[in-house]
């Protein structure tokens, strides 16, 4: 237990830092689930939203100094690869055409 005032207004601050932190961490998670759950169920336009608003709110998370900067890189960069094999595998690819003379 604390004794001195300062202490104690130190663990008070923690306390409200801890409460917060926990919140960001949570909303980031959220956002994480929410575009996993768009990448297999959603359109290619919504994916494509919500992976630009879940990348911006990882980068804000780290930003806070909750995760790593490091983390924050690995976490986009793992949705990343999610969404592109999402996107590239609705995208009809055209066969290839040679001109052949003769």
């Amino acid at each position: 237990m604390a004794h001195s005032l300062s202490a104690k207004k130190r663990v008070r601050q923690n306390e409200k830092r801890n409460a917060r932190n926990r919140w960001r961490k949570a909303a980031m998670r959220e956002a994480i689930k929410d575009l996993i759950e768009k990448v297999s169920h959603g359109t290619i336009d919504e994916v494509k939203a919500a992976f630009k608003a879940t990348q911006k709110l990882i980068d804000r998370t780290a930003a806070k100094g909750v995760i790593h900067k490091n983390q924050a890189a690995r976490r986009k960069s793992r949705l990343n690869a999610r969404v592109k094999v999402r996107v590239v595998s609705n995208i009809q690819v055209q066969p290839h055409k040679t001109n052949k003379k003769g």
